[in-house]
């Protein structure tokens, strides 16, 4: 680190002195290669000296690099940190925890990309097998689809709702595993009951599991799903996508691809 250092030599003149010998005769004496420099009064009287010292990194910061800055500068195709979130409800004779999966992309020989499956949220139940103990190695999932979880959201008090799920439906072991989940009201429409029902043919389990949901629980699920339902369908990707240059190629294609109309807008038809 380099410093600047200035002396300043002076003297009081004396009282009876005159303007012209009291004025100061300054000379250069040197520069240094540490950017010390040095001034001084050429009288015979004894001098006070003056120092200023200052850091020269802070003066000069934006002579700095930032590429120099491993922050500044990720390399390219680097994956973000990834992150765990959930929200758990635990009863007294279940638990039940969900957490959010994400869509799944396709890239296209444009370099654009497609929603190619939708995001979803993953219900784990877990019995319970003693006071605030739950035994997750019997876990059962249940998969909830976006318009499940509408259905879930659009529940009033007296409500129900049923959900059928075979994940193996389409393929060779179809019928062979289901999944019935079944949302019910409280006899006095406090809450909800969650009722997950598997019958597992290729493991041979069989498992039924009830939680209780609260008025108030089942309004934290429904706010959550709100909240990660654009998300699951992609929605922030194409938004965090738009930039003026996005609009304006977007605005050739569409005027290109339908010139009469001058894009593709309904208003304009």
């Amino acid at each position: 680190m380099s410093h600047l250092h200035l002396q300043l030599h002076s003297q009081a003149p004396p009282l009876s002195s005159s303007p012209s010998s009291t004025s100061s005769r300054f000379s250069f004496l040197k520069l240094f290669t540490n950017n010390t420099f040095s001034f001084s009064q050429t009288n015979s009287l004894p001098f006070k000296p003056l120092s200023i010292r200052c850091r020269h990194s802070d003066v000069f910061e934006t002579t700095t690099n930032p590429s120099s800055n491993p922050n500044n500068n990720p390399s390219v195709g680097a994956i973000p940190p990834r992150v765990y979130v959930g929200h758990s409800i635990y009863k007294g004779k279940a638990a039940l925890t969900i957490t959010p999966r994400p869509p799944e992309f396709l890239p296209l020989d444009s370099g654009a990309y497609k929603i190619s499956r939708d995001g979803y949220v993953l219900l784990q139940f877990a019995p319970s097998v003693g006071p605030r103990q739950y035994d997750w190695n019997r876990k059962q999932v249940f998969s909830l689809s976006v318009d499940e979880m509408g259905s879930v959201i659009s529940l009033s008090a007296r409500d129900s709702c049923e959900f059928f799920h075979d994940p193996y439906k389409g393929k060779s072991d179809e019928g062979k595993v289901s999944k019935v989940l079944k949302v019910e009201p409280f006899p006095d429409g406090s809450g909800f009951f969650f009722n997950l029902s598997v019958q597992n043919k290729l493991a041979n389990v069989e498992e039924n599991i009830t939680l209780p949901v609260t008025k108030a629980e089942l309004s934290v699920l429904s706010a959550i799903f709100k909240f990660i339902m654009p998300y699951l369908l992609g929605w922030h990707t194409f938004a965090d996508s738009i930039t003026p240059e996005y609009s304006v190629a977007a605005a050739s294609v569409a005027t290109n691809a339908n010139p009469k109309y001058g894009g593709d807008y309904e208003w304009n038809r």
